[in-house]
């Protein structure tokens, strides 16, 4: 007989989900920060990443952030300006 063991545990808190979300229709008038973490490639991908993004949703503002350094965490500066001018944020790292 076989048996199968599920990893996942027992929750000692249930799940809270959260409803964001951002219009990335093509009429939408956004701003998207893309943040590159310090990884190689990690620029490379959110090259493409914006490439796609804009060619489904051209009136989407893009602004691009690099942390430089993939092991740390953001500056609180950097976290801040992510915050104040962006609507919302795709994080990505490379290798």
């Amino acid at each position: 007989m076989i048996e199968y063991h599920n990893p996942e545990g027992v929750r000692s808190t249930p799940a809270m989900p959260y409803n964001l979300s951002l219009s990335l229709g093509a009429s939408s008038e956004a701003t998207l920060g893309l943040l590159a973490n310090g990884f190689p490639d990690s620029v490379n991908f959110l090259d493409a990443v914006e490439s796609a993004l804009l060619s489904r949703c051209p009136r989407l503002a893009i602004k691009r952030f690099d942390k430089g350094n993939a092991s740390i965490v953001a500056p609180t500066e950097l976290v801040a300006e992510l915050v104040n001018s962006c609507d919302g944020l795709i994080a990505a790292y490379g290798h």
